[in-house]
This record gives C-alpha cells, structure tokens and sequence, in this order.
C-alpha cells in the first residue's frame, strides 16, 4: 500500500532543495516526522516467539499531528472528553468561510490570519447570540479549523458546535431558540463576521493588498441543526490530530505523479486526481500549521474557565420544560476505571504463539529539519 511516507522519501529532497528557503520550520518537521514514523529511525521494540522463533520489529511512531498514521489515541481521548461536556439541548454546526480573496494572504501569514478568523468569527456570534432578538444570552462553542476541501486545495474554515439555546445574564434562565431549525440570522452573521474582519485586518495593517470587491460581498456562514452533537464530534476527532488524508486513499506513485482519491460533495462516488509529486506536497503541506498552534477552541460557556458551572447547568435544564424531549446525555465519570485494560498479547505472524519482549532499539539522532 502507497504511503504519505514513500513520497516525501522519493520526492521530498528535491522539494526541500526547491523550496527550501520559503519553507516555514513546520513544514520542514512534519516532513521530517512524517519520512521517519515508524522506522527504524524512531526506535522501537524487538519481540520474539519462542515457538518457531521469529523475530517481530515495532517501530515508534512520530506522533506528528500531521501524520496519517498517527495519533488515533488523542483523537478518541478528545472524543471522550468533549462527549462528556455535551449539554441535554439540540445542537448547532455553525460554519465560516474565509473568502477566496483573502486566501493567498492567509497562507503568507498562516498564524495571524487563523487566528483572526477564530477571534472574528466567535466574536460575530456571541454578538448576535447576546442580542434579546435572538437569544439574549450567552452561548457556548467549541470551534475546530480545517483548510482543506476533499482533493486537499487550500479553502480554510471554522466548524463551531453550538447548543442551542443561551444562559441568561443573571445565569438563573435557558433561552431557547425559536425552533429546532434556526439559531440566529445567518445573513446578519455573514454581515457581522465580514466587518469584524474588516477591522481586525486593519488593525494589524494588512487591507492593502486585499481587493476592494471582498467588503461588499456576502462572506459564506452556513448553520444546520446537529441533533445532540455527538455525530458532529465524531466528524471532527479524526481531523484534530492529521489532515484530511487517510493513507488508504492513496493509490499510485507512478512517473513522478500521485494518484488519491477522494468523494466530490453530494457526489456517492469516488473521484480520482493525479498530481506531480511536487504539486501534491505543495498541497499537504500548506495544511500543516505553525508549532503550537491550537486548531481547536472553545468559547463562552464551553471555555475552560467556565467549565466548572457545566453541572449546575444541567440542573437547571433538566428542569427547563423546553428540555423534556431532548435525549439526556449522561457524561462518563472523570476518574478512570479502577482495573486499567491490559495492553493485548502480541501473536506471531507465523505460528501465532505469543511474542516475548526482547530488546529496546533506540532512535538514531534526529537530523536538523
């Protein structure tokens, strides 16, 4: 099977060589990480059956949150974590598109621009949320960024799970929306969002090189009902901890072109694109983030800080009569389960008897990116 890693190992020096120069040190380590994960170069372990005597090597891996490989177990940990904050209300996906205008500034100013998106776009509807024409409280979110569409070309987003409904100020009522369907005027968000944007590009000194024309456009907001939430989260683990390209949808590496597919929108089949080498990197690669980067947040009720008044919410919803045909979700206890789940035994590939640990192999030194 085709691997990310075969192609950056083929075709990644020549890239590097290129390109090295505009290349931010993220890009250079994820490549990096990504050639290395799960070879020898990491280190690993060394089993053996003591039945026929075959040895096993596992290899570590890189742990890279770019990695398709990687990082399975932050994501269902994450996945836990937010399931037990979910609130006994209808659920809202709330999304914002970044203008195609305003694209190429983002990919020269990934950290600012990602960061004026999240700040903008939260900001536009805790605006409209706080308004007592919609809901007249406060609101709740947790925002998690994606730029990529499926054939991986740059388009950056928020996604914001939203419950539905607002705490008053005095935090003593729940309002609800006006139905199942609605949370507050997506035309006034889109209107809000772009002129929070406005500002913000202007404070940091970036409108010039922006056309005039994307001031007096809609920018796309779009907002659906998410039923309790849980399916949305599902959607949104995977994509925390790697980019939106799984190792399975890769198909050929042939003459110097990269062969993946991928599913068009509404669209039930599979769609296939053949790139260069060169081009396909390009396009990975403008998805990894600067270091420390944080792609998920959380905001107003759902914020850290605000976490610890979630219990005394509930009570007060289980109580709310708007509330008496919502599923009630029962969060998972916070401590964990007093007899841990063992790690399996290891069977060997060729008899299946048990594998014996043998040695510890240790990564080689690590290269400078």
């Amino acid at each position: 099977m085709l691997e990310l890693a075969e192609i950056f190992q083929r075709y990644g020096p020549a890239y590097r060589t290129k390109f090295a120069d505009r290349m931010p040190p993220s890009h250079l380590a994820a490549m990096q990480a990504i050639e290395r994960c799960r070879t020898e170069a990491l280190g690993g372990h060394v089993y053996q059956c003591p039945a026929c005597g075959d040895l096993e090597y596992s290899y570590h891996s890189c742990k890279n949150r770019h990695c398709p490989k990687c990082q399975h177990e932050a994501a269902t940990h994450w996945l836990a974590q937010q399931r037990a904050l979910l609130l006994p209300v209808p659920y809202f996906l709330v999304t914002f598109t970044l203008p195609e205008e305003l694209r190429p500034l983002a990919r020269s100013h990934q950290r600012l621009m990602s960061n004026v998106l999240f700040q903008t776009s939260a900001a536009a509807l805790q605006t409209l949320a706080l308004d007592p024409h919609y809901l007249g409280g406060q609101i709740g979110m947790v925002g998690v960024l994606h730029t990529w569409t499926r054939d991986l070309a740059y388009h950056p987003h928020v996604h914001y799970l939203v419950p539905g409904g607002a705490l008053s100020p005095e935090g003593s009522q729940w309002f609800s929306p006006r139905s199942e369907a609605w949370l507050v005027p997506v035309r006034a968000l889109s209107r809000l969002f772009r002129g929070k944007g406005k500002a913000a590009l202007t404070t940091a000194g970036l409108c010039e090189p922006v056309p005039s024309q994307v001031w007096h456009k809609a920018w796309v907001t779009h907002c659906q009902p998410a039923g309790t939430g849980t399916a949305v989260l599902a959607y949104f683990a995977p994509y925390i901890y790697r980019i939106a390209l799984t190792t399975n949808r890769l198909e050929t590496l042939e003459d110097g072109h990269v062969t993946f597919r991928f599913k068009k929108r509404r669209s039930a089949g599979w769609k296939r694109l053949t790139l260069p080498a060169e081009t396909f990197i390009h396009r990975f690669l403008q998805h990894v983030l600067p270091r420390r980067f944080s792609k998920v947040r959380s905001y107003g009720l759902l914020s850290p800080s605000r976490r610890k008044g979630l219990p005394q919410l509930r009570t007060l919803l289980a109580a709310s009569p708007s509330n008496d045909l919502v599923p009630q979700h029962t969060p998972p206890p916070d401590r964990p389960p007093p007899h841990p789940v063992p790690e399996p035994q290891r069977r060997c590939r060729t008899c299946g008897g048990l594998l014996v640990f043998l040695v510890r192999l240790s990564p080689h030194p690590r290269e400078p990116p």
